[in-house]
């Protein structure tokens, strides 16, 4: 009976280990699903929505297949769609029976209507003459796809893609998008964009069971080695003891040259049986241990039961009712600001204005575009301070769906031990974001609380009268406060005891005043103007209902001589001299000094004053006086 229970749980353990390794094999069904797009026009991108890639749960594997490079990108829907507008394309969504479906679709948007309806005119275009001189051949070279007018725009470095992907012959990017997002295909953006095209899910085929039935299995056939080692002790044990063999008389002595083989016969017998046994015993927990061995260590072929996680409790920020998407995520902001500061600091290096207008504009640019003039005619003049190249720690991007959009920053430079904040705007859907404002934190600034990245900030308007101060009256206001001092009428409006950047303009103009009265007091004046620059205010709104405000001013110094007989020279100023292209004048020169200033401006009844948070200053121009 103990060999029949032994056999028993053999059978069973086989059963068991067999139907776990089966669930792991032969019933186990495919790991994924594959949806094939059919694209029967030849178009140069090819937009598969989100709803294709949503259609199945889980996340997706987008494969395509043609000669040469294949490109894929993936954002936001509305933005993708956007920068097709002006070109052909096919688009694949999802049918009304579940099917996948290609239309091609044509351009919404002529080429002739691109500067006007859905653009914006740019800021610097009320910029001065000098400053238009110098942006327009750049810009218009930087972006020359930008009116349209270029058919072999590439798709290849985007500002609006989140992420892209470039392989050659055949691409493959896993994804894990929503719905509101698609993935746009392409070659170069000429040649047809690729035909073979599938997205692949994963399909949940777990065996939980597996795992279980072979270890049970593998226990269960341990059990019948033990019964089967049982059944073999009782039988050797019902046979009953041996008779013994006649002793050997006492007389008779032993024969100790027995025959060999006899002898050999009788010992070798006995070995091989019990050599035999052992093996036969060994082998069957060997099958159990393969089996063991076989199962794996897959969490597929085991039950989960660990409890689903429970979110930790933190800060929520409410979306407001209406508020549009961000303009960027905050790994786009990185991979942006990181292109601007690789490009500036190339066009640095060459002193090249149209490379620089390519990530430049602005205040900005217009600064960057007379310090390459000066480092041209001047040997010894400094370059400008390079941009850090390093992950921004404060994103704030603008909430909006059209154009034009902003961003504002902050980056830390290790090296110098220094915080900038900064404005990066786009001006539409095919252009780079540009570098419009730049400047240096105060050391002891503390930033306003703003929201998060992945909800944006909303853009005030110019003349927004919820804020302590609208934008567009700014710049004019603390203009009036370098000029004026404690008299201007929106002196009290500011936080003048952290102000530094007014304590050093007014020290700086005191510290030149005396110099020149050391020796042209008598036969000149100088003096100084501050006034609102060229460049629009850029604001973005804060968490406490304030805004951060980017202004430009413009600091003028004027020299002039007061007696008819009189000239000023520039014998020590090679600077000026450089820009005004004389050397000396009878009617005297003015020099102009542009200056980047960000404020907080708070909201309306709130106890705050106005807070300057950075500044930078650089010198614009100089002329001689007419």
């Amino acid at each position: 009976m103990r060999f029949v229970w032994a056999v028993a749980a053999f059978v069973l353990a086989a059963l068991m280990i067999g139907a776990g390794i089966a669930q792991r094999t032969v019933f186990q069904g495919p790991d994924t699903e594959t949806a094939a797009v059919t694209v029967e026009e030849d178009t140069p991108y090819v937009l598969v929505e989100g709803d294709v890639l949503n259609s199945r749960p889980g996340a997706q594997t987008l494969r395509a297949q043609s000669e040469g490079t294949i490109f894929a990108a993936y954002g936001r829907t509305a933005d993708l769609e956007a920068w097709l507008s002006d070109t052909a394309y096919t688009r694949v969504t999802v049918g009304e029976e579940g099917a996948l479906e290609a239309e091609q679709i044509t351009p919404s948007l002529a080429v002739s209507e691109e500067p006007g309806e859905g653009s914006t005119p740019a800021p610097e275009e009320s910029a001065t003459a000098e400053g238009n001189e110098a942006e327009t051949p750049a810009a218009a070279a930087a972006t020359g796809d930008e009116a349209g007018a270029d058919d072999v725009r590439s798709p290849v470095g985007s500002d609006l893609w989140l992420d892209e992907f470039q392989q050659e012959d055949v691409l493959i990017a896993p994804l894990q998008l929503p719905e509101d997002m698609s993935v746009l295909v392409a070659a170069d953006g000429v040649e047809p964009a690729p035909a073979d095209i599938t997205v692949s899910w994963p399909i949940a085929n777990a065996t939980p069971w597996a795992g279980p039935l072979i270890v049970a299995g593998g226990l269960m056939m341990a059990v019948g080695v033990f019964l089967y080692i049982l059944a073999i002790r009782h039988l050797r044990r019902s046979r009953g003891p041996r008779r013994k063999g006649l002793p050997v008389p006492v007389t008779e002595p032993i024969d100790l040259a027995v025959e060999g083989k006899r002898k050999g016969v009788i010992s070798a017998t006995g070995r091989r049986a019990l050599t035999g046994g052992r093996r036969r015993l060994i082998v069957v927990p060997a099958v159990a241990v393969s089996a063991l061995l076989f199962a794996g260590c897959s969490s597929e072929a085991w039950p989960q039961f660990a409890p689903s996680p429970t979110p930790s409790p933190s800060a929520s920020v409410i979306v407001p009712e209406g508020q549009q998407a961000p303009a960027v995520t905050e790994a786009q902001a990185d991979r942006i600001w990181t292109r601007v500061a690789e490009t500036v600091a190339a066009a640095d290096e060459a002193a090249d204005e149209a490379l620089a207008a390519t990530r430049l504009d602005g205040a900005v640019l217009a600064a960057r575009s007379t310090n390459y003039a000066l480092r041209a005619a001047i040997s010894d003049y400094p370059a400008p301070a390079a941009l850090p190249a390093e992950p921004l720690t404060l994103v704030l991007p603008q909430a909006y769906d059209e154009w034009p959009r902003s961003i504002v920053g902050v980056v830390d430079d290790a090296d110098s031990n220094t915080s900038s904040i900064m404005m990066l705007t786009q001006q539409d859907q095919w252009s780079p974001y540009r570098l419009t404002y730049l400047a240096s934190l105060e050391a002891a600034t503390e930033l306003p609380v703003v929201a998060p990245a992945y909800i944006g900030a909303i853009q005030p308007a110019p003349d927004s009268p919820f804020l302590l101060l609208p934008p567009a009256q700014l710049a004019e206001a603390y203009a009036d406060i370098l000029n004026s001092g404690e008299e201007s009428e929106y002196f009290d409006l500011f936080d003048v005891a952290s102000d530094q950047f007014r304590v050093s303009v007014a020290g700086d103009r005191q510290k030149r005043l005396d110099e020149f009265n050391q020796t042209g007091a008598s036969t000149g004046e100088l003096t100084f103007q501050a006034a609102p620059g060229a460049y629009e205010p850029l604001a973005l709104a804060t968490l406490e209902s304030g805004a951060i405000v980017a202004v430009n001013i413009d600091e003028i110094d004027t020299v002039k001589p007061t007696n008819p007989d009189a000239v000023i020279k520039l014998e020590n100023n090679p600077t000026v001299r450089t820009l005004s292209g004389a050397e000396q004048s009878s009617t005297g020169f003015t020099t102009t000094y542009t200056d980047q200033l960000f404020f907080y401006v708070p909201g309306q009844g709130s106890t705050e004053k106005i807070r300057l948070l950075g500044y930078a200053s650089d010198i614009l121009n100089a002329k001689v006086i007419p």
